[in-house]
């Protein structure tokens, strides 16, 4: 809680020793005093249990329906302490589930229609639903509105999918004929493979992140504040397009973008009008691959991508292991009709160069 806004009805008051103390009060409702925000789980079990004993069923909503829970839930501690992209989120996909299934008396919800709902969807769609529709429950189960959670069991859709596309050298390549230094385009490209950072940091970036040749940014996801070496290529990126703004990345207007989604909108239509396939997190994919390629490890990756867990980093150190391990297998079966009878000689048999691929 520490660093972010407190949830609707917090009040702080200073008792008659100077020390601040935080109160839940609604309206002119009774004050109920909460603990110290910095003991999280404790302070949202409070809040919580305030706002069921004193919150009024919310309007137009029938008592005890799935619509009546779901306000109750975007009211809580719990949901105001989503990051605001993820609320958003999360609403967008409540308030389909309130115009489906809103009458439904929420006691009544069972795996089954769970399973029912996400055979209904799309399999990401399917998947965002399940998980949203567990956190209601769950928040309803920490407060005695239900003994248990419907979700609760349901497995997630396995998706055989590779997510966004990787860019590739001859796709970088392209992109930069078709939007040369000076563009912001341009910069956006570089920004986007050189730093690796997220559509929501890479639009905030601005001078005030950047010294001695470092730029350094909390990222916003996961909180992690990276270091990264702002190199000449980068640089002379930065040098060709700087305007009158602070932010690096600007709109035409010279004006900061509103949302990442913005962003990722512009940066398609520069993609589409390259020829190119590749969008802005696919960018991130080509850096971390193209480092993992040539020797980063597990650490490396987690440092320079803010990455807060090895397994994340491992999906690329895993794919840069298995294509050189496939290597030096093939170089083993060339070898054996090479007509060097030195079998431990690893210039024996030569791998093709192809000048498409990564450098």
């Amino acid at each position: 809680m520490i660093g972010r806004p407190f949830p609707p009805y917090v009040l702080r008051e200073c008792d008659r020793h100077g020390r601040v103390r935080l109160y839940f009060r609604r309206g002119k409702g009774k004050r109920i005093a909460l603990p110290d925000p910095r003991d999280r789980e404790a302070f949202d079990r409070a809040y919580a249990s305030a706002l069921a004993d004193v919150a009024p069923a919310p309007r137009n909503a029938a008592s005890g329906t799935l619509e009546w829970l779901i306000l109750r839930y975007k009211e809580s501690g719990k949901f105001a302490a989503l990051r605001p992209s993820t609320r958003r989120m999360r609403d967008n996909i409540l308030k389909r589930v309130i115009a489906r299934s809103g009458h439904v008396p929420f006691v009544d919800v069972r795996r089954r229609h769970v399973v029912e709902a996400m055979d209904s969807l799309k399999p990401h769609a399917a998947n965002n639903f399940r998980k949203v529709m567990s956190q209601v429950f769950s928040w309803a189960v920490s407060i005695e509105l239900v003994d248990t959670n419907p979700v609760a069991g349901v497995p997630a859709i396995r998706i055989k999918s590779d997510g966004f596309h990787t860019w590739t050298v001859a796709e970088v390549e392209q992109f930069r004929r078709r939007w040369p230094l000076g563009t912001r385009a341009r910069l956006a490209m570089d920004l986007l493979l050189y730093t690796g950072l997220r559509r929501a940091d890479v639009i905030v970036v601005g001078l005030q992140h950047i010294s001695d040749g470092e730029l350094s940014i909390r990222t916003q996801k996961t909180g992690m504040r990276v270091h990264l070496t702002i190199y000449d290529d980068l640089q002379a990126s930065i040098d060709a397009c700087r305007g009158g703004n602070l932010t690096l990345l600007t709109t035409t207007r010279n004006t900061t973008f509103s949302s990442p989604a913005s962003f990722g909108n512009w940066f398609r239509k520069a993609c589409i009008a390259a020829n190119v396939p590749g969008r802005a997190h696919g960018l991130r994919k080509a850096g971390a691959t193209i480092a993992a390629d040539r020797g980063a490890t597990v650490h490396m990756l987690m440092a320079m991508y803010g990455w807060t867990r090895a397994a994340q980093a491992e999906v690329y150190t895993r794919a840069a292991d298995r294509r050189r391990l496939a290597a030096m297998a093939g170089a083993r079966i060339a070898n054996e009709f090479a007509p060097n009878p030195n079998p431990d000689d690893p210039n024996r048999a030569k791998k093709h160069t192809n000048t498409r691929g990564y450098k």
